[in-house]
């Protein structure tokens, strides 16, 4: 945290601009050893124009524009200047390696976000939400990535936060100063609706991240049927393209062939699996051993039977098979439909790419997940995993007011709640996470 860092801030190729970003107590001075200006004379929040020379022999390397960024008005808090060079690699790496003579050291990974949380500019969840706004790749992951870079979800968990510490102060008060006549006594029966308000509300944020998380991370979607049902005629009718190999010859598919597609603000992992059948053939049992794998790992699957033919001992195991499953129930080859037109399903003609009534069912099904878009959300399994943490110890706080277990121990499993949720936000945190957290980050930010 003493050092001085540097690191290019833009990828290393040919283009107009790159930008070298440096920061630290010394990053002015370290500057200004290659600059023909005096930055120590300049205004914050500045840009300056002039030339990068080498201090050794006096060359001038680039016609570059300065920015000025004093502490603590800066993105780590700490002085920082950024150069704008141009954005040839040779003139790029040229400039940062007389930065690095000068007295700085090369940055890691992350570590001006890094600092900019380990200064107090951002909380822990605002820090992961740069990287999700580095890693989004469309406009519903912006929008949910910008929300917690503005606070959301501090702004959730304070009133939770703050609750929380008010039943456990009462309880202190009560243990530390029993004699004191003015000081309401927290009984049982008094915390016990507060702790069933607050578990309430913990719940409805749950059910808000887990639909965050489906929107930001996808559905992992198995297409599941018996051999020569259409299953690959699907997947290519879905991706529009021709991913998977479709034949008349049953067992066509011996390996998993997947692909994605969004629709309305979510995606769908697809997955084509082998047929499932009684077979004698070693290689397609090795296939359908992958399918089943993948049938148990899915979060939706597309179970897709023949609508020209009566169902059979396959289909009604696999009907078996899924029925506690996330499901939707696809007959195929609607074109040719002799059975099961009184059925409940979805009706299409893969080979035609009629799927328009199975991608509106999509859309139906998760369409309530989508709504919470721009709301405040918890954003990745470490913060839901804290918050989950932080409800069970509090389930258990509940427990032993039901039972009437004394209240000092009833604030033991209050004090943990407290802190898994401001783990969340990085005010209680453990070294070897915050390495791990910020070494995905690329260098320069």
């Amino acid at each position: 945290m003493n050092d001085t860092i540097a690191a290019i801030a833009t990828p290393l190729a040919d283009g107009a601009i790159s930008i070298i970003r440096i920061s630290g107590e010394d990053a002015i001075s370290i500057v200004n050893t290659l600059f023909d200006k005096d930055l120590e004379k300049c205004s914050a929040n500045t840009i300056t124009y002039g030339y990068i020379s080498d201090p050794t022999t006096g060359e001038t390397v680039d016609e570059v524009l300065v920015s000025l960024f004093r502490n603590p008005k800066s993105f780590t808090a700490e002085d920082v200047v950024e150069i704008n060079c141009h954005g040839g690699r040779y003139v790029t790496k040229t400039v940062l390696t007389m930065l690095l003579s000068a007295g700085a050291r090369l940055a890691r990974p992350g570590e001006f976000t890094q600092r900019a949380f380990l200064h107090g500019r951002i909380d822990l969840t605002q820090a992961e939400a740069v990287l999700d706004l580095i890693e989004a790749n469309d406009k519903t992951k912006a929008r949910m990535a910008v929300n917690g870079i503005r606070g959301s979800v501090a702004k959730l968990l304070e009133p939770l936060i703050s609750e929380l510490l008010d039943m456990i102060a009462n309880i202190e008060v009560n243990i530390d100063y029993p004699e004191y006549d003015d000081v309401e006594q927290i009984r049982n029966e008094i915390l016990l609706p507060k702790v069933n308000d607050w578990l309430a509300r913990i719940n409805e944020i749950i059910k808000k991240a887990e639909s965050g998380a489906i929107i930001k991370e996808g559905i992992q979607t198995a297409i599941i049927g018996k051999p020569n049902v259409g299953k690959s005629s699907l997947l290519n009718a879905l991706l529009e393209e021709e991913k998977a190999i479709v034949t008349d010859v049953e067992g066509t598919t011996r390996d998993i062939v997947e692909g994605s597609i969004r629709l309305e603000g979510v995606t769908l992992h697809l997955i084509d699996t082998a047929g499932i059948r009684d077979s004698e053939d070693a290689i397609e049992q090795i296939g359908m051993e992958k399918s089943k794998a993948a049938m148990e790992r899915a979060q939706l699957i597309l179970l897709v039977l023949d609508g020209g033919k009566p169902l059979g001992e396959n289909d009604e195991k696999l009907l078996e098979m899924t029925k506690d499953k996330e499901r939707l129930i696809v007959y195929n080859k609607s074109d040719l439909m002799k059975e099961h037109a009184d059925q409940d399903g979805i009706y299409i003609s893969a080979k035609n790419q009629d799927i328009e009534e199975l991608l509106q069912a999509l859309v139906q099904k998760y369409e309530q997940h989508t709504a919470v878009i721009d709301e405040p959300l918890l954003n990745n399994e470490r913060q839901i995993g804290l918050i989950h943490m932080a409800r069970r110890h509090m389930e258990n706080a509940q427990k032993a007011l039901q039972e009437d277990i004394q209240i000092d121990l009833v604030e033991i499993d209050m004090q943990a709640a407290y802190q898994s949720l401001k783990e969340i936000l990085g005010e209680y945190h453990r070294d070897d996470l915050l390495d791990t957290l910020f070494s995905n980050f690329c260098l320069g930010k």
